[in-house]
């Protein structure tokens, strides 16, 4: 029953990945698109996650905590595109 669950969620969160997608690429703004690419990011940890427990291991937690690090940057660094247009501020020299 567990595994049959399990199944039936990995088809919905990759459902959810291609609408998002979707919206990455035809987005109407920019805060759309990283909305979006925020989102693909928070559903690929689930996804391993849910991988992780079909196949009883831990083996992936690693890739886990990358992919939720560059998301956390990512998201940063988009947002502080977005307020100034630039990501990296070097100072007024």
């Amino acid at each position: 029953m567990l595994y049959t669950i399990a199944n039936v969620c990995l088809v919905l969160m990759a459902l959810s990945i291609a609408v998002l997608f979707i919206r990455v690429i035809i987005g109407p703004t920019l805060s759309d698109r990283v909305v979006a690419l925020d989102t693909i990011g928070i559903n690929l940890i689930g996804f391993i996650g849910i991988i992780m427990l079909i196949q009883n291991t831990i083996a992936y937690s690693e890739v886990i905590l990358v992919i939720a690090i560059l998301a956390f940057v990512g998201s940063i660094a988009f947002a502080k595109f977005i307020e100034g247009g630039v990501v990296i501020d070097r100072g007024d020299r």
